[in-house]
């Protein structure tokens, strides 16, 4: 049986949303940078994946399933944009960032890396791996 996914216990998961407003909002509000490369990630998850729910908590964007939880996050910083999966620990190959938990990322810093093929094969593996409930 697989292990269940207990998230940070500390941290309660957000609350999802079908529309994608918060995360519009979110995006005008990260250094202007960064934009590009969250807006390239955003709309690569959403054509990628659909169905999807949304929610910003703790200054993220978090993706999720009905079915799956959230799948993946995306924190913005200065110079780089991480963008986390929930459960890549599952993927094969996971992403090359991160060993504790399930949770394994890559940081991008360009428009062209958040589009290489790899980055949308993890993309799309998120959303059908079981991430945080």
């Amino acid at each position: 049986m697989p292990k269940q996914i207990k998230g940070n216990p500390r941290r309660k998961p957000p609350e999802p949303a079908r529309d994608h407003a918060a995360i519009d909002t979110w995006l005008g509000e990260i250094m202007p940078a960064m934009q590009p490369i969250v807006t390239s990630l955003d709309e690569s998850i959403r054509a990628l994946v659909p169905n999807l729910n949304y929610a910003v908590k703790f200054h993220r964007a978090f993706y999720g399933l009905p079915e799956q939880g959230w799948i993946i996050e995306i924190a913005a910083y200065f110079k780089s944009v991480n963008v986390l999966f929930l459960g890549g620990a599952d993927f094969a190959p996971p992403p090359p960032l991160g060993n504790t938990g399930r949770t394994r990322y890559v940081k991008v810093t360009t428009v062209d890396e958040g589009q290489r093929a790899e980055l949308r094969a993890w993309i799309k593996m998120a959303g059908l791996t079981r991430g945080w409930c």
